[in-house]
């Protein structure tokens, strides 16, 4: 929480204990920020939920809370408003104080997690053999952030990618290599398959029109399941070329991952038969194993199935994410396990969590979490394909933006009759192309759908990567044209508020940490984007109304240090969206 509501919430509530008795110990405030900032910074509309409590007027139990607070030593004397409510502002002292201690730490007063958590982060997983496609965009993208949050909260993250690198697709896949290169189950040397996409449909077109191919698919499948030696060279052949595609677009996209795919919990699956089978939750069905579940039914109205294990022995997704989900509680030691895939999962993975907490595999301490996301759309407001009908594939999409952003770039550097390096033109363009994709995702609701749309998102106006980015560039150019050192500024000077905009920015700057433990929670990064337009709007206020290398000491001193810090905030809000900053642009 930020400190300054941990400290209202602790006077409030021994004032709460002075004013009502000790059976008001804990008294949540209610704190929220003020909708209108001539009221006050916090508001607490506590009095309205403790008047049936007290079987007293709001306003009445308002003024007396107001009589036994004590917040001199960081607010203006609180007042009461409207039915009860009582509004809080802060003094300028106190956030000048906050932030002359903040200015020397290098995580800008933002303290690591009390209580560190392991937790797994499940994103990203692409198919083997198939290329990545802008259906992957938002799970990588999201799910790297969420990483990067918690891990700068202080918990320990396993970045999880569940590859789909198993399963009865790989049987017609080697059936076809075999055919077409043979010397690759031979030899010791890496095989370039080529396009991998052409490479499937090819595999698949021989498998749909030929019953023969089929049959040896068949038999693929089985050879590979036992072990057999040369099926399962190829399967890592065709593996290890995926991986390889794979990193080109994680490297461009600066994502870290670790695969741990479908293949490594497949010893594991007839253990997890075993174990239903001994709660007695599996009944067969037709043949074949399943969970009966509680609050789900298929269109007759009857209860729906969950199969474990199906008619011919063979196992499905729900086997392996039930295998997979009792390694990470078993084996990983999770506390909080986050699986970040599209909404229209959502039901699987209710599901699955229902079968693993009814079999008693859920301890009470682990928090299982679906993070659903919306679809990507084109400007038509249809599901973004090529003009072909095709999903668009994920290095397309972001070769594109990169390719927009450079001539975007290029343009502007001839119009400002500018001359720079190829170095810095390739630089700029890559990041700002990045970027522009990235925040363009990230800023939408995740929960939404949204529409892509490479203009807006590389624009330098409104909110988008660009403009955050500008903004950074805008403050950091101020000590390149006074020659500043910032990390010798700070050590004696002190930060002045006198002005409205300053107040308005500093209070803003103080929220950081309150805005990264929410998303630490609610797990949504577009409320760290809103936070840092919010903050790059106000910072241009403020540097539009307070002159800074033209005003006198020791005002411009604080006044390059709140440039600093602005910037500083920046930079930590975009690295943790996976974005990096521009010296210049």
């Amino acid at each position: 929480m930020n400190p300054t509501l941990e400290k209202l919430k602790t006077k409030f509530e021994q004032a709460s204990i002075a004013a009502f008795g000790s059976e008001f110990a804990g008294a949540d405030p209610m704190l929220v920020a003020a909708s209108n900032p001539k009221f006050g910074d916090y508001q607490s509309n506590a009095a309205l939920s403790l008047s049936k409590q007290l079987k007293q007027p709001p306003r009445a139990i308002a003024e007396k809370i107001v009589q036994y607070i004590d917040v001199s030593d960081i607010c203006e004397p609180p007042t009461v408003a409207g039915p009860g409510f009582i509004n809080f502002t802060l003094k300028p002292s106190y956030l000048e104080a906050q932030l002359n201690d903040i200015q020397a730490d290098s995580r800008l007063g933002i303290a690591p997690t009390k209580n560190p958590q392991r937790v797994i982060v499940d994103f990203s997983s692409p198919n083997i053999a198939k290329e990545m496609h802008v259906g992957h965009l938002r799970s990588t993208i999201i799910g790297d952030c969420i990483a990067r949050i918690l891990e700068f909260q202080g918990h320990d993250v396993l970045r999880l990618n569940h590859v789909g690198d198993w399963g009865t697709q790989f049987g017609m896949l080697i059936a076809y290599l075999r055919e077409v290169c043979p010397s690759a189950l031979t030899t010791a040397n890496a095989v370039d398959l080529g396009d991998l996409v052409s490479f499937y449909r090819k595999a698949k077109q021989r498998f749909d029109e030929d019953e023969n191919f089929q049959e040896t698919a068949r038999q693929e499948v089985v050879k590979l399941q036992a072990g057999d030696e040369d099926s399962r060279r190829a399967w890592q052949l065709l593996c290890e070329q995926s991986r390889r595609e794979f990193q080109v677009i994680y490297d461009l996209l600066d994502v870290k991952v670790i695969e741990r795919g479908e293949s490594f919990y497949n010893p594991l699956l007839p253990t997890v038969v075993e174990d239903l089978e001994k709660t007695g939750l599996l009944v067969e069905d037709n043949g074949a194993k399943c969970v009966f579940l509680e609050g789900f039914t298929n269109k007759e109205g009857e209860p729906l199935p969950l199969i474990v294990q199906k008619s011919d022995g063979g196992y499905n997704y729900a086997t392996t994410d039930l295998a997979a989900l009792r390694y990470r509680i078993q084996q990983d030691d999770a506390d909080r396990i986050i699986y970040v895939t599209d909404a229209g999962q959502a039901n699987h993975f209710a599901q699955v969590f229902q079968v693993a907490k009814r079999s008693g595999w859920i301890p009470d301490s682990l928090e299982l979490i679906h993070v659903p996301f919306g679809l990507v759309l084109g400007e038509d407001n249809k599901k973004l394909k090529t003009r072909s009908g095709e999903t668009v594939r994920l290095k397309d999409l972001l070769d594109e933006a990169l390719d927009r952003a450079r001539a975007d770039l290029e343009a502007r550097l001839k119009e400002e009759e500018r001359s720079e390096t190829e170095e810095f033109i390739a630089n700029v363009g890559k990041v700002i192309g990045i970027s522009g994709v990235k925040y363009a995702d990230l800023s939408q609701n995740r929960n939404s759908n949204y529409v892509f749309s490479y203009d807006k998102m590389l624009s330098l106006q409104g909110n988008t990567a660009p403009y955050l980015l500008y903004a950074y560039a805008r403050i950091r150019s101020i000590g390149r044209k006074g020659n500043i050192d910032f990390e010798k500024l700070g050590k004696d000077a002190k930060i002045l508020l006198n002005e409205e905009a300053e107040l308005t920015l500093a209070k803003h700057l103080l929220q950081v940490s309150q805005v990264l433990s929410n998303a630490e929670q609610d797990l949504l990064p577009n409320r760290l984007c809103e936070y840092l337009y919010e903050l790059s709007k106000k910072y241009n206020q403020f540097f539009e109304q307070c002159p800074v290398l033209k005003s006198e000491e020791p005002v411009r001193t604080s006044r390059l240090i709140l440039c600093d810090l602005t910037a500083r905030t920046l930079k930590l809000g975009l690295s943790l969206l996976g974005i990096q900053v521009l010296e210049r642009m």
